[in-house]
């Protein structure tokens, strides 16, 4: 975007994550792996990348080691342009106190936006799974004349308690209403079941956010965050408009996952997203080409499927050995699926190992969890329920290095 405007992306990743846990217990939320190879982190960061926004800060705060270092091992960008993907701790510029909020969080890193002085501003969350082509967004957002963009997706009704909620003017783009997790949401004209729900992705022309930042700093009842503050703000001054995800149109998509946007801040959302993956038609295609989610993969052996073992309707990375059972799974670098081992609809993140006849069924099991010979998970939910995090769904989960009981 050299011969375009100037443009600094920001990715607020700074996020505790606590409805994710146990996943989230060592680890910030955008750290998670997703999709057998990848972190969370990496969907947001290939998605600004390949549209071209090369200027990158991540703003951490919470359990940040892991994040920080996948980001300054696997995102290196060019240096000759001036390319970078950068992590931004908490400094305390403004006082000895952490991020207030996500809004706190920027203002907190104006030295970023003074540095760069860039004519817009893109400001991404760092924990969902999707493909978007923010160039569109910008083109829209330039064309429009508007202070802020916010993109939005069509939500069910009964989830608006979950986002943010934009009311739109009748036949404009123009958001008339800003409402974080509204009780009782306006519905979209002549959708009565959905709603436009913010995406908690913006652009921002760059007078209007720092304006809109230190008005926020001044207000002492303000609770500093983008969706909560901000956005109502620039809303009450018309200076708000939405963009529908809708629209996107990323290179190499098919029409099964065009507008594929999954919030994964659940234990029941994660384990979905990762069951979106493993049809043969995926509703999230990992194999598009032409818009690929980069990362940073271990110098690993190829799979492999030894004493009978066998996969289907799976995915297994690279690593691994299989010698038992393994179905509708997602299965990470570095597992070990020993002989006569089920494992059914399963999410198993790296250095996992399933001992001789065990069964794993419907389980997220974290990094280097073992399942000892004969044990089961995701079986008997009264025996999983006294040591491991069953989700509302009743998915079973086991955090990092947990032991699991016989």
């Amino acid at each position: 975007m050299a011969a375009g405007p100037r443009v600094l992306g920001i990715v607020l990743a700074g996020g505790e994550g606590k409805r994710l846990m146990p996943l989230t217990a060592d680890r910030a939320k955008p750290a998670v792996p997703f999709g057998g190879v990848y972190r969370l982190i990496d969907f947001v960061l290939s998605n600004l990348v390949n549209g071209g926004i090369t200027r990158i800060a991540v703003l951490t705060q919470y359990k940040s080691h892991s994040l920080d270092r996948h980001i300054s091992t696997t995102w290196r960008l060019t240096s000759l342009q001036g390319d970078y993907v950068t992590p931004v701790p908490a400094q305390q510029r403004l006082g000895p106190r952490w991020f207030l909020g996500s809004a706190d969080a920027i203002y907190q890193s104006l030295n970023l936006i003074h540095d760069e002085q860039p004519d817009h501003v893109v400001v991404f969350g760092a924990d969902h799974v999707y493909r978007m082509d923010p160039r569109q967004m910008l083109r829209k957002h330039i064309a429009g004349g508007a202070g802020v963009t916010v993109a939005g997706i069509k939500v069910p009704r009964d989830q608006a308690s979950s986002f943010g909620v934009i009311n739109t003017e009748q036949g404009s783009d123009r958001v008339r209403e800003f409402l974080e997790k509204p009780e009782d949401p306006p519905v979209l004209a002549g959708d009565p079941d959905h709603v436009f729900a913010s995406m908690g992705n913006y652009v921002f022309s760059t007078d209007v956010l720092l304006d809109a930042l230190r008005r926020d700093a001044e207000d002492e009842d303000s609770v500093h965050d983008m969706g909560g503050s901000i956005l109502p703000l620039l809303t009450e001054r018309g200076q708000a408009q939405v963009y529908d995800f809708d629209e996107n149109e990323v290179p190499g998509e098919r029409e099964r996952d065009h507008a594929y946007w999954r919030d994964v801040g659940t234990l029941d959302a994660y384990y979905d997203a990762h069951m979106d993956l493993i049809s043969p038609e995926p509703l999230f295609n990992l194999y598009n080409r032409a818009w690929p989610i980069f990362t940073n993969q271990a110098q690993l052996p190829p799979a492999k499927f030894v004493a009978g073992g066998i996969a289907s309707e799976s995915m297994v990375s690279t690593g691994s050995i299989i010698a038992g059972q393994v179905t509708g799974s997602v299965l990470a670098p570095g597992v070990v699926v020993e002989e006569g081992a089920v494992v059914q609809g399963a999410v198993l993140l790296p250095g996992v190992r399933v001992g001789r006849g065990a069964v794993v069924r419907q389980s997220i099991l974290d990094k280097n969890v073992v399942v000892p010979e004969g044990a089961t998970v995701g079986v008997n939910s009264e025996h999983d329920a006294e040591y491991c995090t069953v989700s509302a769904e009743g998915i079973v989960a086991l955090g990092k290095g947990q032991h699991v009981r016989l």
